[in-house]
Formats: C-alpha cells, sequence, structure tokens
C-alpha cells in the first residue's frame, strides 16, 4: 500500500459526482433547482440521446457576472447560505456541489448575464479542467450546456438506460418541480420533440391560489385528477399541509402518482408515504394506490434536509407530528367527501355502452336481420312481450319495477326503481340514472358501524390464559416497550421481560384467535421503519372489513323496495359509502344528458 496522499480536485469532483449525477435526470434536476432558487419565470431544457451527448437549460433568472461564474464551479462555493446555517436552508440547492460535480464529467459550458448588465460571459471546463472567462452575446439569465455526459467517467456511461428511458426520467423530474412551482413556465424538448409545456399561471385576481395549484396539477396528471380530487388544507404547531388528494375510486396499481414535497422540494420520503398508506389502508385494497399531490411546509429548523447527496430524502424532528397531521388530514377530507364517487366510473361505464349497429342479435336458427325490416311474426312477439310492462300493476314484488315517491328527484342517489339480477339497484335521480352494487354498498355501511362501535366503546381486549413470551432483540423490545401504552389503547398489552423480549399478556378481542409472535414481530419491525403502530391498526381495521364483508347483504339476494330505498339513504349519510372496502365503487351514476347522447337525442 502506498503512502497517504492528498486526492488531486479533479477526482475529488468526479467521486462527488457519482453520488449527485447519477444519470441525465439527475444533473437537469441540479440545474433547474438552481435557475428556480435564481428568481426565473421561464425555464428551458434540451436534449439529444435522452441527455447522454446534449443537455441545454436555459433561463431567464437573476444571471452572474464573471467573478461569480467562477466561483460557481468551484466546490462547495453558493450564495444559499448567507449566515451559514444548515438549520435555516430556504432554498432548493444550497451545498455549492452541482456544478462542478457536473462539469468534472462532463464537456461544460456555462454563460450568463445579469440583469442590466452590458455583455454575457461564458466559461468552458473540460472533464474539470477549466478554461478562462470569454466575452459572449446572450440575453438577461443563465444557459447551461452539457455535453458528453460521463465521457470522463466511462463505467458510469455503461449503465445509462436507452434515449427513451432516460428521457422519461428526465421529464418525471421536471414535472415533480413544476408542479411545486405552478407560477415558472416550464419546458421540455427531445430530439425535436416536446415533451413538456406548461406555461406559467400567473397569479389572478378571481381564482384562488389552490385553484391555480389545481390547474398546474391537472395537466401534469390528467384532467381526471382535476375532476375527482378533495382539497387538503391543516394545520399543526407551525406545519402546514395542503394539496389535493384523488377519491379512492381513483387509484392505481403503484405509488408512481404520489407527489409529495417538503417546503416546495420533491422528496421520496418513507415516513410520508407511509402516512398516506394509513390514511387510505381502509378504503383500497393493498395492490392499489391513490392518487395525491401533498405540500408540507415546515419550519425549517423543524426539518433536516441535508441527509441524502440527492436532497430526495428528509427527516423531520418531530416524525410523530408530521404523520398524524397528514393521516388526519387525509382522512378528513375523505370524509368530507361523503358518497361521492370519481366519475371516471361512469365514464368507464359509458364508454363500454355502445349504440346499436342496425343488426338484430345473431339467432340460433338464422343470422341476423336488419333491424328496419323486421318479419310481421317477430314483431308481433315483441309487441306481446312487452305488453305486461304497458300497464304495471299497483302490487310492487321484489326484483320488479318500483313506483318513486313524489320527492324522489330530490335525493341525491334518488329512489329505487328496480333491482336486476337479485344484485344492482337502479335508482333515479333528478339529472339521471343510479346503478349500485347491492353488496359493496352494504359491506362499507357495516364497516363503517364497526368503526364507530370501537371508536365509542374502545378495543376490547382479551386476556392470555397463559402470557406469552416473544423474543424480538434488544432494540426492538426497547421501542415496544416505548410505545406500550399507546398499543395498550389498540388491545395489545405486553411488557418488557429481560434482555431482547417482551411478555403478552393481552391482545385485541376483535382479532379474535391471533399469531402472537407474528404479530408482534411485525410490529416491531414496523416500529424500526416507520416509527409507529401501524401494523395493528392495519390488523383490527381488516378485520373490520373481513366482518362487513360477511355481515352484508349478499349479491343474489332479493330487496323489496323499502330495504333498496333504506340501502340509499344510507349510503346519503354514510361517509366513504362511494366505495367498498377494497376501493371498488359501490355505485356508478350515468348523467342523463350522456344517456341521451347514446341515443342521438343531443
Amino acid at each position: 500500500m502506498s503512502a497517504l496522499r492528498r486526492l488531486p480536485s479533479t477526482l475529488v469532483n468526479r467521486i462527488a459526482a457519482g453520488e449527485v449525477v447519477e444519470r441525465p435526470a439527475s444533473a437537469v434536476k441540479e440545474l433547474v433547482e438552481n435557475a428556480i432558487d435564481a428568481g426565473a419565470s421561464r425555464i428551458a431544457v434540451t436534449l439529444k440521446e435522452g441527455g447522454r451527448s446534449f443537455i441545454a437549460v436555459v433561463d431567464d433568472g437573476i444571471g452572474m457576472d464573471r467573478d461569480e461564474m467562477v466561483l460557481a464551479v468551484e466546490r462547495h462555493c453558493t450564495s444559499k447560505l448567507p449566515d451559514d446555517d444548515l438549520t435555516d436552508i430556504r432554498t432548493l440547492g444550497f451545498r455549492g456541489e452541482a456544478l462542478p460535480s457536473i462539469a468534472s464529467v462532463s464537456r461544460f459550458t456555462l454563460t450568463s448575464r445579469p440583469a442590466g448588465a452590458d455583455t454575457a460571459w461564458s466559461l468552458e471546463i473540460e472533464g474539470g479542467a477549466r478554461g478562462e472567462p470569454k466575452p459572449a452575446a446572450h440575453p438577461p439569465g443563465t444557459r447551461v450546456e452539457v455535453r458528453d455526459l460521463f465521457f470522463a467517467t466511462p463505467a458510469r456511461l455503461k449503465f445509462l438506460k436507452e434515449p427513451r428511458t432516460e428521457s422519461g426520467h428526465v421529464a418525471d423530474a421536471m414535472r415533480r418541480l413544476a408542479m411545486a412551482h405552478p407560477a415558472i413556465g416550464f419546458r421540455l424538448e427531445s430530439e425535436e420533440r416536446t415533451l413538456i409545456d406548461l406555461p406559467a399561471i400567473r397569479p389572478a385576481l378571481i381564482e384562488p391560489p389552490e385553484a391555480q395549484r389545481l390547474q398546474r396539477l391537472a395537466a401534469i396528471m390528467g384532467r381526471e385528477f382535476g375532476d375527482n380530487t378533495v382539497a387538503i388544507d391543516a394545520t399543526r404547531e407551525g406545519f402546514r399541509l395542503s394539496g389535493f388528494a384523488g377519491l379512492p375510486t381513483l387509484n392505481r396499481p403503484t405509488s408512481q402518482h404520489q407527489y409529495l414535497f417538503v417546503n416546495g422540494r420533491p422528496v421520496r420520503d418513507k415516513l410520508l408515504a407511509g402516512a398516506v398508506r394509513g390514511a387510505y389502508q381502509d378504503f383500497l385494497a393493498r395492490d392499489r394506490h391513490p392518487m395525491v399531490a401533498l405540500f408540507l411546509e415546515a419550519p425549517p429548523a423543524m426539518v433536516d434536509v441535508n441527509v441524502h447527496p440527492a436532497k430526495t430524502e428528509v427527516r423531520f424532528r418531530d416524525a410523530g407530528l408530521v404523520r398524524g397531521l397528514i393521516v388526519g388530514a387525509l382522512r378528513t377530507a375523505l370524509a368530507a367527501a361523503g358518497h361521492r364517487a370519481s366519475t371516471t366510473v361512469a365514464d368507464a361505464a359509458l364508454g363500454a355502452l355502445r349504440p346499436h349497429s342496425g343488426f338484430s342479435t345473431p339467432l340460433p336458427l338464422g343470422r341476423g336481420t336488419p333491424s328496419f325490416d323486421l318479419p310481421r311474426g317477430l314483431a308481433d312477439a315483441a309487441s306481446g312481450f312487452l305488453a305486461p310492462f304497458a300497464a304495471p300493476s299497483a302490487r310492487v314484488e321484489p326484483g320488479a319495477m318500483a313506483p318513486a315517491p313524489a320527492d324522489g328527484p330530490s335525493f341525491p342517489l334518488g329512489v329505487a326503481r328496480a333491482q336486476l339480477h337479485e344484485t344492482y339497484i337502479v335508482a333515479q335521480t333528478g339529472e339521471g340514472v343510479v346503478i349500485v352494487d347491492q353488496h359493496a354498498a352494504h359491506e362499507r355501511l357495516m364497516h363503517e358501524k364497526l368503526k364507530t362501535q370501537l371508536e365509542s366503546d374502545g378495543v376490547r381486549r382479551q386476556a392470555l390464559l397463559l402470557p406469552e413470551v416473544v423474543e424480538v432483540g434488544e432494540d426492538g423490545a426497547r421501542r415496544l416497550a416505548a410505545r406500550s401504552a399507546e398499543l395498550a389503547e389498540l388491545g395489545l398489552v405486553l411488557e418488557p421481560f429481560g434482555l431482547g423480549a417482551v411478555v403478552v399478556r393481552e391482545t385485541p378481542a376483535v382479532l379474535g384467535e391471533v399469531d402472537v409472535q407474528g404479530l408482534v414481530r411485525d410490529l416491531a419491525d414496523e416500529l424500526a421503519e416507520m416509527g409507529d403502530h401501524l401494523s395493528l391498526k392495519e390488523k383490527i381495521e381488516d378485520v373490520c372489513g373481513t366482518l362487513a364483508c360477511h355481515t352484508s347483504v349478499r349479491a343474489g339476494r332479493r330487496l323489496t323496495v323499502e330495504e333498496m330505498n333504506a340501502l340509499l339513504r344510507q349510503m346519503e349519510a354514510t361517509p366513504h359509502s362511494g366505495q367498498c372496502n377494497h376501493g371498488r365503487p359501490t355505485y356508478v351514476e350515468l348523467k342523463l344528458a350522456d344517456i341521451e347522447r347514446l341515443f342521438g337525442r343531443r
């Protein structure tokens, strides 16, 4: 082994670049964040080969003069920490590492001109070797060009994906930043194709700021998100949570449509993601995920953003407070939505309907006949079949057509008109038709009833005949002991038992026969990861959902008119009744205008 020596600054920058610049998207993210910090109102990014051969980021921010440009490409030179206080960070960047790191692994050109200056300056760096600034022509603002990214580190170059994939990562990074800064215009071009074109949303006197933010979110996440969300706005001890959360029936198979921001910074944090999962756990199946865009404003001293080189993770001084704020705000907003379901359910139903093609359905004994030329015998048979419905009797049998009260259209879910296949209730509203899945709807009503009982009477506990000792390790036992009072409120009574073990004396009665060893070990593992008792809550609410499923009205049971209307009225008065416990819709609403459009009446 050779003697100790100081590494060359060029090599130090390349090592740092391995942490900060993982792929072209990482470089674009750092450069766009610099543009945002510089007060830009328009940011344009151009890519070639997914950013492998060329990246250009242009902004109209405050710009830099000659001396500032020379300092900007030195390591740990920044203007964003005026008081050298890492506990008071109010910008996206603060380390002064991005530019020198990118310049050390590429052919880098920085051109900038401050507002009011007579000329711009340009500085070129190749693989960390810096040239001298030269006068240049450029409007006020800054332009950064990155050519041949990772040419100086060929090993990293081999791990890049195909250009389309890398362009997708760049687009995702820019969309996240655009969500948090709707007052800035963003544009992304790749191979002469425009991938993102989001004009700046200027403050309006009529629209509130929330509407302006939703306009930007809908442009990125889709119109269906804008039409099927509930607004979030809650505060607690200096923290403020705002944004929008999709209705449970608007869900996706992955969590990639969950966007979380802390002080305008897009983050991927396990605590925040776990809080969203906990808030929706009562409404979605485990393999479905909601669409949310949440913005947390935290006092700078209460959050540490200096925990990850890419600044995508944060740490909170009081993680429990933040988690409680997110879970409480989401559940309150979802409860306020009442029985509302997403419009995508009705859109899917209408999409499945097709107008008649002009030909009758092929019959077993022959080919289909044009409906405008029916044989006389078939027409007479049809008239005879429809005759009983021309004058229905006053007596209503289960499953038959049901008369509606005079004030029927005044109810949000209307009044029952019929039951189809002993499974679906058809109700008429003032604006259209509602079709209800009787089992799914009653399952939600029973689930909410069980939850209310648990909240009012508390979780009943069942004492174990023989207390059970569970080995969870020293750290696990310490975490469980620290949460023992909270766990007791949920029906799990335990206490330390020697070093690295706990003894369980009582379990929640609602769980019945439970695997105590597995429950406590899972709980200890999740406490280590999430710092909360989510596992126990999930198990209790899962049991509530199972009980509700087995005690609710089953599909295939005939209901009377009174029973159908009673179910509709309970749905209107019960929160979350628009979806069952698994996130599926309990009803579909078809507007009269849409139905008329199907028949060409509009």
